[in-house]
């Protein structure tokens, strides 16, 4: 028995020595992003899963508020940060994006991307695109405003919710789409529209929130909202009012840092947003355009949704060197509220 004991214990320890001392652990591809897309409904889960497939990596999402508060954070954080990957920045904030220095050229070939109006950027990739739009309650509201200067004159009684443009994508958009219709008059513009306002909320997901709680009959979100209702709750309740002076359009995208710890790995990432996969998550989970092809057609209730026939998108360079200036405007109009 002993000498079975001692043969057992040096073939144990022989057989140990020709394994390595611990599985290599995967690499750790680190992708901030907005919390919505990390929501249970939201395209994170998703997109995981599909990369993680493909790349041997974990991905590790952090979420922050909204678009412009992860703008905020990586430029707090500098080169020591940890993201690998920005994911949910839009053209509004590129240029200031660009101007800190973090972010790297990607590489990606865009031809596949199809976008109103087009894109083209050596640091940013678009995985995304939507108008923002007012959306109304059709049982609270039977005249909803045609326009946005309706949206702007009309009955104060009925509420509206926004998003604080120093912290949202959202609440920038709005910020730049009045700026884009009314000009030096926006100011003016805002001081009407202070009286419809029921709240300001940091982000979209608080604002929509309180949206379909009842909370105030109007929201700022975007035209492809209503689909969300269409399909996943086979209701026409909640619809956009398309305005007469057109809408304004967002494009979201993603980047790379120059301190990216896996570069390969966010390389792959960034062209994997692109793929007919990723691009096929985006419409029932984000509830934005794809900017490629999908695997799939659209559901249906895509084709019911208002079509702006004009758009507005200010260069990114003239929101950089002026959207303090006009968020003081901001500022200055909601405190006479």
């Amino acid at each position: 028995m002993r000498r079975w004991l001692a043969y057992s214990f040096t073939a144990l320890t022989t057989l140990l020595g020709v394994l390595p001392a611990r599985a290599e652990e995967p690499p750790v591809l680190t992708v901030y992003t907005y919390e919505s897309f990390l929501a249970d409904w939201g395209p994170g889960p998703k997109v995981k899963a599909a990369f993680e497939r493909t790349c041997q990596c974990t991905v590790n999402f952090v979420g922050v508020a909204d678009g412009v508060a992860l703008l905020t954070r990586l430029k707090l954080e500098g080169a020591g940060g940890e993201a690998d990957i920005a994911l949910g920045l839009d053209t509004n904030l590129i240029q200031e994006a660009k101007d800190s220095g973090l972010f790297q050229p990607h590489g990606i070939e865009m031809a596949a991307v199809t976008i109103p109006g087009g894109f083209e950027d050596d640091s940013f990739v678009p995985y995304d695109y939507g108008y923002f739009a007012v959306v109304y309650d059709t049982q609270a509201i039977k005249t909803p405003p045609k326009s946005m200067k309706e949206l702007v004159e009309g009955d104060p009684a009925q509420k509206l919710v926004i998003e604080d443009p120093r912290t949202s994508t959202p609440g920038l958009g709005l910020l730049l789409w009045i700026k884009s219709i009314y000009g030096d008059q926006a100011d003016q513009a805002w001081a009407k529209l202070t009286d419809r306002i029921l709240t300001v909320t940091p982000g979209w997901s608080e604002a929509y929130g309180l949206f379909t709680k009842g909370e105030a009959p109007m929201v700022l979100s975007y035209s492809t909202s209503p689909a969300y209702h269409m399909v996943e709750e086979k209701s026409d309740r909640y619809q956009a009012a398309p305005f007469a002076e057109g809408h304004y359009i967002q494009i979201e995208v993603s980047g790379m840092l120059k301190s990216a710890r896996h570069p390969q790995l966010a390389k792959d990432f960034l062209a994997f947003t692109l793929s007919p996969e990723f691009q096929s998550i985006i419409p029932t989970t984000n509830w934005m355009m794809p900017v490629a092809a999908t695997a799939d057609p659209l559901p249906e209730a895509f084709s019911a949704l208002i079509k702006p026939a004009k758009t507005f998108l200010m260069p990114p360079a003239d929101v950089a060197g002026n959207r303090q200036a006009w968020i003081r405007e901001w500022l200055t109009a909601m405190s006479r509220q």
